[in-house]
C-alpha cells in the first residue's frame, strides 16, 4: 500500500515507522528540513515543503497514494491537506489527526476527511473501555463522522449471556464485527454464544449507539 504522510513530528514519524515495518511504501512531506535527520526513517521518501500549497502537493503525486495521513500538529493544516488531496487529486482515503477536541466536528466529508483520529478522545475512550463494564464506549469515529466503532463489555449475570449471536435482534445500521474473549479475537459467527466478560465491537452510527445501550439496558 502506498501511503503519503503529511507532518513528520512524533506522531507522523511513528506512523511512518510502523507502516515501513509492515512493508508499506511510505512518503513524507514536512515543511522543516531538519526533521528528516531527526526522524531517522531510512527507506522513506522525503519531500520538504508546505503541503497546503498545491504546487508542493503536485510534486509528490498524491493521486498515486492509497491513503493520505494528515498528521501535523495544526488542525487547520490537516483539514486543508485532506480537502486538497480529495478534491484536487482524488485520493481514495484520508486519515486526519485532530489536535483540539473542540475542532472534531469540522473533520468530516465536507473537508475530505474519511477518518478523524482525536488523541484525547481516543485516550478517554480507552480509559472508559477499561473501567466501564456494562456501558457502550465509542472508540473511534469513522467515515466522515457517519459511523463509529463502539465497544460493549458484557457484565456478569447479564440476560444476554448464553444467547447465540444470530438470536440477538441487533439494532438497524449496526454490525457486530468482532468479539474479544480472554484476550483472543473471535469472529462473530451466527452460532457463537455470548459469554460473561466478552468485549463486543460494533460498527454503528451515533444513533445506533443509543439503541445498543437500550438493547443491553
Amino acid at each position: 500500500m502506498k501511503v503519503l504522510i503529511v507532518g513528520a513530528g512524533s506522531v507522523g514519524a511513528s506512523i511512518a515507522k510502523e507502516l515501513m515495518m509492515n512493508g508499506h511504501d511510505v512518503a513524507i512531506i514536512d515543511s522543516k528540513p531538519e526533521v528528516k535527520k531527526r526522524a531517522d526513517l531510512p527507506g522513506v521518501r522525503w519531500h520538504i515543503g508546505d503541503a497546503c500549497e498545491l504546487s508542493v502537493l503536485r510534486q509528490v503525486h498524491p493521486n498515486k497514494a492509497d491513503v493520505v495521513v494528515a498528521a501535523t500538529g495544526d488542525d487547520k493544516a490537516n483539514l486543508m491537506v485532506s480537502l486538497l488531496v480529495r478534491s484536487e487529486f482524488g485520493v481514495p482515503r484520508t486519515v486526519a489527526r485532530v489536535n483540539n477536541p473542540r475542532n472534531e466536528w469540522l473533520f468530516d466529508d465536507s473537508w475530505g476527511v474519511d477518518v478523524a483520529v482525536s488523541t484525547p478522545r481516543l485516550m478517554t475512550a480507552l480509559v472508559e473501555e477499561a473501567v466501564e463494564v456494562g456501558d457502550v464506549v465509542r472508540l473511534l469515529t469513522l467515515q466522515a463522522g457517519g459511523a463509529t466503532l463502539a465497544e460493549y463489555t458484557v457484565p456478569d449475570g447479564h440476560p444476554v449471556i448464553g444467547y447465540r449471536v444470530d438470536h440477538v435482534q441487533w439494532p438497524a445500521d449496526t454490525v457486530l464485527t468482532a468479539i474479544l474473549r480472554d484476550g483472543a479475537p473471535i469472529p462473530p459467527s451466527a452460532d457463537v454464544a455470548i459469554e460473561s466478560g466478552d468485549e463486543l465491537f460494533f460498527i454503528t452510527t451515533i444513533a445506533g449507539e443509543d439503541q445498543i445501550r437500550a438493547l443491553f439496558a
